[in-house]
């Protein structure tokens, strides 16, 4: 009761601010889908990379991470019994990245299978195999696309509402899943070896074009209520979480061990760091995103369309 006291007295009072903050993907069970959001972009990154580099590690991971990004989806649903009312794909693009993800999934059991499972029904080399890789892939990419898209769309939240939304998610994603292969190799692979710097130089290419994506599509903001998110981001409630998390951990720590690593060769505990401290990053980007989210005043909010 004192909760739910609590949730109404917090709506009446952003209700009478001129600046209204969302809090319904941010806050308490609104956390999860930021989770999801993240795990399916790390996820889909991982498997784009694991499959180029041919390694079935980094697909694993990748596996895995879908798999939980799934569970943080349906524990996000008032009631997860009715998932099935996701399929409206002509509508939503949280419906599409729900069918990308379950298409990962499923093509990534029959890609996988030979490769961890001896005796499997079909082997690495089968048809079945193959067929499998497609349809991840084509999972994948929905799941790389749909997120920037679902926050691009809101036109309530200028903030959110910008073109180059989708491919700046795009970018963290690959990013990520650069970073991601990286933790996997340095727990996998007992020495440094050659081909890591290469997978060092994709990373530190991916971190620079999402600085580029990130002024251009949410610092570089003009209207004056995404220019109020910009604000909370760099100046107030917002900006903790975004210099700490995103800055400092995320791309600061990361680029000073990519150096490192491109001057001469990274410890596989250093390795494992830069993974996981661009990782770590990646969610907080996310999460300041949406905390940073702002809604158009009531008065100036956009009207529905009777047709």
């Amino acid at each position: 009761m004192d909760s739910t006291r609590g949730r109404y007295e917090q709506l009446l009072q952003d209700l009478r601010a001129q600046y209204r903050p969302q809090r319904e993907w941010i806050e308490r069970q609104g956390l999860l889908l930021i989770i999801g959001h993240f795990l399916s972009g790390v996820a889909a990154g991982t498997w784009v990379f694991a499959l180029a580099f041919q390694f079935v590690g980094g697909a694993l991971a990748a596996y895995v991470l879908a798999l939980l990004s799934g569970l943080a989806h349906l524990l996000f649903l008032g009631r997860p019994s009715r998932f099935w009312r996701m399929w409206h794909a002509r509508t939503a693009w949280i419906a599409r990245g729900f069918i990308g993800l379950n298409l990962f999934i499923v093509g990534g059991f029959f890609a996988l299978l030979p490769h961890v499972v001896a005796g499997a029904p079909w082997g690495a080399n089968s048809w079945l195999s193959w067929a499998g890789n497609v349809v991840a892939m084509a999972g994948a990419v929905m799941m790389l696309l749909y997120k920037g898209f679902v926050y691009s769309s809101s036109i309530g939240i200028p903030f959110w509402n910008s073109p180059i939304l989708p491919a700046l998610y795009v970018a963290y994603g690959l990013r990520g899943g650069v970073a991601m292969l990286l933790v996997v190799i340095a727990l996998f692979q007992p020495t440094f070896h050659p081909a890591n710097l290469e997978l060092i130089e994709l990373w530190i290419g991916a971190s620079a074009l999402v600085m580029i994506l990130f002024y251009l599509g949410v610092i570089s903001g003009a209207n004056p209520v995404a220019r109020q998110s910009v604000h909370e981001l760099l100046n107030g409630r917002v900006s903790i979480s975004f210099y700490v998390g995103t800055l400092v951990v995320g791309l600061l720590a990361p680029i000073a061990m990519g150096i490192l690593g491109m001057m001469s060769p990274l410890s596989m505990g250093g390795l494992a760091i830069l993974g996981l401290t661009s990782v770590i990053g990646d969610f907080f980007v996310k999460y300041s995103i949406a905390k940073a989210g702002i809604y158009l005043p009531l008065t100036q909010a956009p009207r529905l369309r009777t047709v």
